[in-house]
């Protein structure tokens, strides 16, 4: 793996979250980090299962994202 520079990074992590989120909860995922405290590494060590295989992790994040994407389908305006 290669070290990206900040600026290649960036643009790939909001590549990444509007794939995975979609334009809007992308940004309000944007939005909610900047407001709250959050300390990524305490994070990982309690939520990404670092003993499963990737193909578990791949899994789990298909699962939340259809999750949330059900939610919000729930919750937008008839």
């Amino acid at each position: 793996m290669t070290v990206m520079t900040d600026s290649e990074l960036k643009t790939q992590g909001y590549k990444l979250l509007v794939e995975a989120f979609g334009d809007v909860n992308a940004e309000r995922f944007i939005a909610l980090t900047l407001r709250e405290p959050f300390d990524y590494t305490e994070w990982r060590r309690t939520h990404l299962y670092l003993d499963n295989d990737l193909h578990s992790l791949a899994e789990r994040a298909r699962e939340a994202g259809r999750r949330i994407r059900e939610k919000d389908a729930l919750n937008a305006p008839v």
